[in-house]
């Protein structure tokens, strides 16, 4: 799972946050302007990766209305290099820009100083540049703060947007005794060798694993390695949640070509780790596209939802109209989905439904 870049993000307890970095009713899920879509990207050569998955963060409503109201250059403090402003600079090119396709320089310039491994002209994973950005967003939002507590740190806009939860329980098998962790999550990594939709992924994410053998469990009430059962399972929703279907072998880098259906509405309730209660209705916004046959060749675009509630194609400088069933038919790699504030899920055309 793609947990926060710092392993003191592990706890044995959520524990009440001492400081909030930023308040939650500022976050404004809902566009405050509806337009078509904005530029397009030059490909700078090989840059697609980093053109996909900025046209993905620049239609992510809560994150572009906040960089679209400048509200974080006017407040940095940050000496040089900070990564908010470049997005912030950037969000508002592409989206106020009266041409068909920009230079994404604002980002590309500091590729070194957002993954001191990414080259200009070297083919990098989508999706590894995805979390670097994001992690390296949420390290500008915490810049100059020190000694938060592992709940205070996910009260920064970046991770009341993006981040969530995870709860890992296990269970003895010989006393039943409980033994809760929680890890932040900015991403959910989606296995698919043995799923054909997002939903059979999630069921296996959320499925209990036996733990026997020489991964026997150190249980405190026994007072002796035992075997037990450890489950993971969603402890607290993000408002965006982003899904990486992993189609890259972790040593081959060789790619798992198959179709992994998923729809343009998702339900987490049924893999939280409470599933009584409302549904937890998410909305598709953006998907991000790998053709070719490896992590480090081939090629990146995705298609996404304006503010118009419209549907683009975005190839580097193209950005072309398409229709929800076309958007459904890709071999994606990154899902976006949007948390639903009402009890309303999306249709099959995208149009919000009330539930029954």
């Amino acid at each position: 799972m793609a947990a926060m870049g710092n392993d003191s993000l592990i706890a044995k307890e959520m524990a009440p946050q001492q400081r909030i970095l930023f308040p939650p009713e500022k976050i404004c899920m809902d566009w405050q302007q509806r337009q078509r879509a904005g530029a397009g990207l030059h490909n700078l050569g090989n840059t697609c990766f980093v053109n996909s998955v900025l046209q993905c963060l620049t239609y992510t409503a809560p994150l572009a209305n906040y960089l679209l109201s400048r509200e974080h250059s006017q407040s940095c403090r940050q000496q040089g290099f900070c990564v908010m402003c470049r997005m912030e600079n950037h969000v508002n090119k592409v989206l106020h820009s009266s041409v068909s396709a920009i230079y994404p320089s604002a980002v590309i310039s500091v590729l070194t100083l957002i993954g001191e491994h990414f080259r200009l002209g070297m083919q990098e994973d989508a999706h590894e540049f995805l979390r670097y950005t994001v992690d390296a967003m949420q390290r500008a939002c915490l810049s100059g703060i020190s000694n938060l507590d592992i709940s205070s740190q996910a009260t920064t806009i970046i991770h009341q947007i993006f981040g969530g939860f995870l709860r890992s329980r296990v269970t003895c098998l010989s006393c039943k005794a409980v033994s809760d962790s929680y890890e932040a999550f900015l991403d959910v990594p989606l296995d698919i060798k043995a799923a054909s939709s997002v939903t059979a992924a999630l069921e296996d994410f959320v499925k209990p694993e036996q733990l026997d053998g020489e991964n026997c469990f150190q249980c405190s009430k026994c007072n002796k390695m035992v075997a037990a059962s450890k489950r993971f399972t969603i402890h607290r929703a993000p408002k965006v949640l982003t899904v990486c279907l992993k189609r890259f072998e972790d040593f081959t880098g060789g790619k798992i070509n198959k179709v992994v259906k998923y729809s343009n509405c998702l339900d987490l309730r049924p893999y939280m780790s409470q599933t009584d209660g409302e549904s937890l209705f998410y909305s598709l916004y953006a998907v991000l596209v790998h053709s070719g046959n490896g992590c480090h060749s081939g090629h990146y675009f995705c298609y996404t939802k304006a503010s118009n509630g419209l549907w683009y194609e975005m190839n580097d400088s193209s950005v072309d109209p398409c229709d929800i069933s076309t958007v459904l038919q890709q071999q994606a790699y990154l899902l976006f989905y949007v948390r639903n504030r009402s009890k309303k899920m999306a249709g099959p055309q995208g149009k919000l439904q009330e539930q029954p």
